[in-house]
Parts: structure tokens; sequence; C-alpha cells
């Protein structure tokens, strides 16, 4: 019941995860493969905590 108003973290890193994506996307149909490696990095080291979320649930 106290739980109900709990937001939940995953939510927000996943929505994060998705704009860090389709903005590595763009980048890489403009032709700039390193600033596109950085932004993949990045989503992976987000996914990564998502996964560490999910897992810390079960």
């Amino acid at each position: 019941m106290f739980g109900l108003f709990k937001k939940d973290p995953t939510k927000k890193l996943e929505k994060e995860y998705e704009q860090l994506m389709a903005k590595a996307r763009d980048v890489q149909r403009s032709g700039d493969l390193r600033a596109y490696a950085v932004l993949i990095e990045e989503s992976e080291t987000i996914l990564a905590k998502i996964d560490a979320l999910k897992n810390a649930g079960k």
C-alpha cells in the first residue's frame, strides 16, 4: 500500500536510454562516428544500471 506512490527508477532510466539511443542514431547518420561511439558507451552504462535494478528487484 505504501509503495503505491513510489516512482519506479527504471522507468526514468529507460526513457533516458531511449533518448540517448535516438541521439546516437542521428549523430551516426550525420557521419560523426566518434561522437556516436561516445553516446553508445554512455547508453551501455545506463543499460547496465537498468539491468542491475531489475535483477535486484527479483
